[in-house]
């Protein structure tokens, strides 16, 4: 079914329901949002930034997703474009066969088919260590998902049944993640064109609550860890001592575990640090006085780039989990996570009043509601802002 005859179809479904319709005043350019009105399943309203609205009907014709503009709400009640939507979603299913769907030849893939396209399309824009760990995901949990199911047939129900065993199967996080990696994939279906706009049903669907990790070292903590890393760093054991020295730098700097053990001598400039990858992509460091003495106590080898090196095996050290779990039972701070040094770094910046975009340029966060979550206080500073407010007060309420 071609434009022009689409288009004679709308013009004669307007002419029975009695509305005249000029299409070259019906905006053209990309719309900002479109209202699906449930009426009619693809029947909806389109928005566009001149602030004109349009009627439009979405449906499947000849094995391809088709938009038709049905004529401006300004001109068409929503009744007349209603009866409109229906003529052209009745010629789009002319010859179907309702007993014969399922054995038709679809355009639409299969569920499993697509997890294959969207894996060949979409995954040469992740990270490596992001291809891993959606890879390990889409291996346990997505490729057996929804067998039999096309893509443009997932629902609401099949959803929510494969998260609530997703659930039974592994912890929160990892499912909070599937999740996504799904939502993600059933918009791009959308935007493929194997289903209508705004038919995602993983927004019906309520991802478990996040757990807030809000731990950093107090001023205690931080002397007993201290005097563990002292101990470490000044082992016989030099692979020990590069150890000591990353996780030392990790609290100095606020830097990812990874932003520091993939560190080359080359990326070291004086007093920064310039990172070729993070999470957010290249960024400098700056290294504060502590940190540039951590870093200029690492022996320097000529063939080898890394200031990191595991000794034993003669290899860069790429993980210090061993290192930092007898590190912290030493020091007696059992369930602190290596990662929480680098909130411990923030933590801290917050309570001598650094701003926030100053600690999330320190950090490397794109934006300041990222940061927010680090900026956490201990209760002697509280305690203190409380009674300063509390003494303000009392001089206000009782003047000489």
């Amino acid at each position: 079914m071609t434009a022009a005859s689409l288009k004679r179809i709308v013009e004669e479904a307007l002419a029975e329901v009695g509305a005249s319709v000029n299409f070259k005043l019906v905006p053209k350019g990309k719309a900002r949002t479109t209202t699906w009105l449930g009426v009619e399943h693809g029947f909806g309203i389109r928005h566009y930034p001149s602030g004109r609205n349009v009627y439009i009907v979405q449906t499947r014709m000849a094995g391809r997703m088709r938009t038709v503009t049905i004529g401006p709400a300004s001109v068409l009640t929503r009744y007349q474009a209603q009866m409109v939507a229906r003529r052209v979603i009745a010629y789009a299913q002319v010859g179907r066969d309702p007993a014969t769907e399922r054995q038709r030849i679809r355009s639409a893939p299969s569920f499993a088919d697509f997890v294959t396209e969207y894996w060949d399309r979409w995954a040469p824009r992740w990270k490596a260590s992001t291809l891993e760990t959606h890879t390990g995901y889409r291996r346990r949990y997505l490729d057996d998902a929804f067998a039999g199911v096309y893509i443009d047939e997932l629902n609401e129900g099949h959803v929510t049944s494969w998260f609530a065993d997703l659930n039974n199967r592994t912890g929160p996080g990892a499912s909070n993640r599937t999740f996504e990696i799904l939502k993600h994939m059933l918009n791009k279906a959308e935007e493929w064109g194997y289903r209508l706009e705004n038919t995602n049903p993983c927004r019906s669907v309520r991802p478990n609550r996040k757990r807030q990790c809000e731990r950093f070292l107090t001023n205690e903590e931080l002397a007993r860890l201290g005097a563990e890393l002292a101990k470490l760093r000044s082992s016989d054991d030099r692979t020990k001592q590069c150890a000591g020295a990353a996780i030392t730098l990790l609290l100095l700097t606020g830097c990812r575990k990874s932003e520091i053990l993939t560190l080359e001598w080359g990326d070291i400039k004086g007093n920064r640090l310039h990172l070729r990858d993070s999470k957010t992509g290249p960024r400098t460091v700056w290294l504060g006085s502590a940190a540039r003495e951590v870093i200029a106590a690492l022996p320097r080898f000529e063939r080898i780039p890394y200031p990191f090196w595991n000794y034993s095996y003669r290899k860069p050290l790429r993980c210090v989990n061993g290192f930092w779990r007898r590190l912290r039972e030493e020091a007696g701070l059992p369930g602190v996570r290596i990662h929480d040094l680098r909130h411990t770094f923030a933590s801290h910046a917050a309570m001598n009043k650094e701003t926030l975009p100053m600690i999330g340029r320190l950090l490397g966060h794109a934006n300041v509601q990222t940061t927010a979550r680090y900026a956490h206080l201990d209760d002697a500073h509280l305690l203190k802002s409380a009674q300063q407010v509390g003494i303000l007060l009392e001089r206000l309420l009782t003047p000489e």
